[in-house]
């Protein structure tokens, strides 16, 4: 059987990586509710913001556990399906990587165990000072990793260095690779869509509360928070996807028009598709429904300068269209679908009538899939869009494949990760159902003294001991201990 190595590498990286990317944006998300949670807790003393930041932590610890085992598979694949990939950018991404292990991972690793573990035994200013630094490690890694994903988009600050019959990239300019065109533009959208889900997931749960009439004053305060800041992230993606588009224009005009269905240049505006299906052998996008000129006045700011087509492009050069704009699409139209929820829940939240909407309260609670949808389809679009380039006008995807791997062995390898991650989202999914089943602690019990001093112990363990007890502090020595 002859197997396409290429395209079997291709489908085995892009597996393990949608299924990692399930648990970071959630990391980043949920970190975020988490520190808004804690600091009105530090900020008003009431335990039931307590509750809420301990009983989030738990499901925080679960799913960050579960994506760094996700993401060890991802290290390996570099080195045996992507060789040459790894040997033309090593210079490059040992920066970017190597950045994101000292000044995120050990972050967010080293305050871990004080976040979980640490809520009875550190003081309250401690921990929340911890929740804190966990959330920044968390948003530091996804910043190096962008930066690194970036620059195969757009690759800057770098030269290249030819020994042998080898070719690789070099830095030149350590802050122009940071900086890339496409990085800052793209991890501002990464970090709002992983805020959309981490928002989404806390109103999931809350609202599966309040139907449930289970605790429902906690609910009620997690739930506003949700809705709060997943309104507010929802109205900035939609600028930081405009900007992001605009970028993609101008440095990478032939994904833009692989987003849009956009083969040919025309000598007028250019319409932008809402809706339709692209048909790559005519070259049209069918059933389509298009807003006149309106591609144009987005990219361009007026109503008269055409968008480049795919015309423009070497044939050998242009990305397929079909997954590129369906998944565009997919991913813009959620984008909508969010701002107009959360709008209407916040305008139902101001009439005192939100929690008595069933209706709504379900639809928050079967919205939590939309934006991990929205997240996974976004990254489709862009490294589908991407292509045929694995870094973008310089090494083909084709090119950057191991030349000592077999496809049996790739295709063998794909089936092991299927069995392993499916079984590690089975677990993910059983451990997280049992705490969102057994919910929030009694936010009275968690009404402790904010210190307690050693005379308080020393008078709890006389309590405890009893008055006839040798430990007690009412014990006289010249008193006979009972038999």
């Amino acid at each position: 059987m002859d197997l396409d190595v290429v395209m079997l590498s291709r489908l085995q990286f892009a597996l393990t990586i949608m299924v990692h990317y399930l648990f970071p944006p959630l990391s980043i998300g949920l970190g975020a509710q988490m520190v808004l949670m804690e600091g009105a807790f530090l900020r008003t003393k009431d335990p039931r913001w307590e509750a809420l930041a301990r009983f989030f932590t738990k499901l925080f610890a679960v799913n960050f556990a579960v994506g760094v085992a996700t993401g060890i598979v991802m290290e390996f694949e570099f080195g045996t399906n992507w060789a040459t990939y790894s040997r033309f950018v090593g210079d490059v991404f040992g920066s970017a990587l190597a950045s994101e292990g000292i000044f995120a991972f050990f972050l967010e690793s080293g305050f871990l165990a004080v976040l979980v573990f640490g809520w009875d035994r550190v003081g309250p200013k401690m921990h929340f000072f911890s929740t804190l630094m966990v959330f920044t490690g968390s948003v530091f890694s996804s910043v190096w990793i962008v930066i690194a994903n970036s620059w195969m988009h757009t690759p800057a600050g770098f030269h290249l260095v030819t020994e042998g019959d080898r070719t690789r990239a070099e830095i030149t300019d350590f802050w122009a690779m940071v900086f890339n065109p496409s990085a800052m533009h793209r991890l501002g959208h990464v970090l709002l869509g992983a805020f959309i889900l981490g928002a989404f997931f806390v109103m999931s749960i809350s609202a599966y509360y309040l139907l449930k009439r289970r605790h429902e004053e906690l609910a009620r305060r997690s739930f506003t928070v949700g809705l709060v800041f997943a309104a507010v992230s929802s109205l900035l993606i939609l600028v930081s996807g405009h900007s992001q588009a605009v970028a993609v224009a101008e440095n990478q005009p032939a994904k833009l028009a692989a987003f849009e269905g956009h083969w040919r240049t025309g000598e007028g505006p250019t319409d932008l598709y809402a809706i339709g299906w692209p048909d790559e052998e005519a070259e049209e996008v069918r059933f389509g429904v298009a807003m006149p000129g309106m591609l144009t006045f987005l990219v361009h700011g007026d109503f008269s300068t055409p968008v480049e087509g795919l015309d423009q492009t070497p044939a050998d050069a242009r990305p397929p269209v079909v997954i590129p704009f369906l998944t565009y699409h997919v991913m813009v139209g959620l984008g909508m679908y969010f701002i107009g929820l959360t709008l209407l829940g916040l305008f139902l939240l101001w009439r005192k009538t939100l929690f008595q909407r069933r209706w709504l309260l379900w639809l928050f609670v079967l919205s939590v899939p939309a934006p991990y949808i929205a997240n996974q389809a976004g990254w489709v679009a862009t490294e589908v869009g991407r292509q045929p380039w694995v870094v973008y006008g310089l090494l083909r995807t084709t090119d950057a494949v191991s030349k000592s791997i077999a496809g049996e062995e790739v295709l063998g390898s794909i089936l092991l990760f299927g069995f392993i991650y499916l079984a590690l989202f089975a677990l993910w999914l059983v451990v997280m159902n049992e705490k969102i089943q057994h919910g929030p602690e009694d936010p009275a019990e968690l009404a402790t003294p904010e210190t307690t001093t050693q005379s308080d112990l020393l008078k709890a363990a006389s309590r405890l001991s009893g008055p006839s007890s040798p430990y007690s502090l009412t014990h006289s020595e010249g008193e006979e201990e009972e038999p």
